[in-house]
């Protein structure tokens, strides 16, 4: 996914955006409890305004946001045209977005969510999250696509959920525990990319010793590493430097409860973004 004529990168533009305002992936999750919060409605226009707020603040503070499609699909089609929206929006300001949309099947399918994420439709934002569950090559449509689009693509690899380890950390027919399969398989996608590739993948920053204990090399995987699970959600400095070793720099924290609880104001949401990227840059260095 590296090199040729056609759209910038994701990869180089993911990282021009961290260079140039820290490691922060700030999520724009408007579940009920803080669209009351906030004072908006729970319907389709509230998770709009919601989203545009963020957007508004955040655009050239924070390296990108993260639109959890869940919270605007559970209003049906005006919730999905207000997550257009947003990404419009998102893309006017010049901010990176990563729709977290878990996106996963195969054949046809699969290429139908492409063209839905990846390609010219007004969801697809600057990347999109993906299930490898139906095996890796099952993504093939949507890698392809995205590469000609100059998207990226996060594959979940080693998710904090309890639920998460009976499949990630499960052996495969070639000796291999499955998220160190796809941990490689991203890797190919990823070979000779400079200053990184851009299939990355979702690893936890709470999942502990598995990376060295599954055997995973990231620094190896050479693409982003979307870290969900910093802050309000218990991931420490020290969990990033234990998950992530020798691979940091290629780590995007991603952060919602603790940017959006400082909403609806603004300047209250830039201010806790840059408190927040502050944070994660002194804890990813060295």
């Amino acid at each position: 996914m590296s090199g040729g004529e056609g759209p910038q990168r994701f990869g180089a533009r993911l990282a021009e955006a961290v260079t140039a305002h820290g490691p922060l992936c700030a999520g724009i999750d408007p579940h009920t409890p803080l669209l009351a919060a906030w004072g908006l409605t729970d319907d389709a226009d509230g998770v709009e305004r919601f989203g545009r707020i963020v957007v508004e603040a955040l655009a050239e503070h924070v390296a990108c946001v993260k639109p959890q499609a869940a919270f605007f699909e559970r209003h049906g089609s005006r919730g999905v045209a207000a997550l257009e929206r947003v990404v419009a929006d998102a893309r006017a300001a010049g901010l990176l977005t990563i729709v977290d949309a878990k996106r996963g099947d195969i054949g046809s399918t699969m290429a139908g969510y492409a063209d839905a994420f990846v390609g010219d439709s007004p969801l697809a934002g600057d990347a999109v999250t993906v299930s490898p569950y139906l095996g890796f090559g099952s993504l093939r449509p949507l890698l392809d696509l995205a590469a000609q689009h100059g998207r990226g693509v996060f594959v979940l690899a080693l998710t904090s959920n309890p639920e998460g380890a009976a499949v990630q950390h499960a052996v495969g027919a070639d000796g291999r525990p499955v998220a160190r399969a796809v941990a490689e398989a991203a890797a190919a996608e990823n070979a000779g990319a400079t200053p990184y590739g851009d299939v990355g993948l979702v690893v936890g920053a709470t999942v502990g010793s598995a990376v060295s204990d599954l055997g995973i090399d990231l620094a190896a995987v050479n693409g982003p590493l979307l870290a969900p699970g910093v802050g309000a959600q218990g991931g420490t400095a020290e969990d990033l430097r234990q998950v992530f070793g020798d691979a940091r720099r290629l780590v995007l924290a991603a952060s919602s409860r603790e940017v959006l609880a400082a909403g609806p104001s603004t300047t209250a949401l830039r201010d806790a973004a840059r408190r927040s990227a502050d944070a994660l840059t002194a804890a990813l260095a060295g």
